[in-house]
């Protein structure tokens, strides 16, 4: 007679979540480096109902399944982890900061929480200075008006990017986002007494926005 090693035995609750029909596409967008918020209601559900059962599920593959204080869920991968990862830019980082500010603003109410990219291409010039912002383009940027167009480009490229990582989705036209609460991300080094958009502002404006932190690294699965 066969003896049960009931140390392997997996855990029902866990058993459940693995079964649930939204499991495996959730489990891929995870691994992607997607951020799950509370817009995206069934998923959010899922992880919030197994969340234990689901963080120990992944610590076994040395990734850290991250439930943050604003409540959206992302995998945080260990240096032992075989999960790929990869930087955010300079800009992509501080369009992640932008973003995160006008979550704070009211802007953000009065709007439905509706922004444009010229939205977003205007706060940014405001904010940060602009022969910094255009020499994260091209090094030699003087200013030109086509330097101004290749960085709006790239500006619409970080907001693709963003977009594969939760922090924003498309409404209606292409140029329209609603931005999440997973921007929050960007915000974990401000996560203090202090008035968190007065100390967001400031990180902009000193170039802070752009330093390089544990946070920053966010996973990729682009290809």
């Amino acid at each position: 007679m066969l003896s049960t090693n009931t140390d392997l035995a997996l855990d029902p609750r866990l058993a459940q979540a693995i079964a649930n029909p939204l499991f495996p596409a959730l489990d891929n967008q995870l691994r992607s480096g997607r951020h799950i918020s509370a817009d995206e209601l069934e998923q959010h559900s899922l992880l919030q109902e197994y969340y234990p059962e689901l963080e120990a599920f992944y610590r076994r593959y040395h990734v850290e399944l991250v439930r943050a204080p604003e409540g959206f869920y992302y995998l945080r991968p260990r240096s032992t982890s075989e999960l790929g990862s990869s930087i955010l830019s300079e800009l992509e980082m501080l369009v992640g900061k932008v973003l995160c500010y006008l979550y704070l603003s009211p802007d953000r109410l009065s709007n439905e929480g509706v922004f444009s990219l010229l939205d977003l291409q205007e706060e940014i010039l405001t904010l940060a200075n602009e022969q910094a912002l255009l020499r994260m383009v091209n090094q030699r940027a003087g200013g030109s008006d086509l330097d101004k167009r290749k960085l709006a480009d790239k500006l619409k490229t970080a907001i693709r990017r963003l977009k594969r990582l939760g922090m924003v989705s498309a409404v209606g036209s292409q140029d329209k986002f609603r931005i999440s609460e997973a921007v929050f991300r960007f915000a974990a080094d401000v996560r203090t007494d202090e008035d968190p958009r007065a100390l967001q502002l400031r990180m902009i404006k000193d170039g802070e926005a752009v330093a390089g932190h544990d946070q920053d690294e966010e996973q990729e699965n682009d290809q």
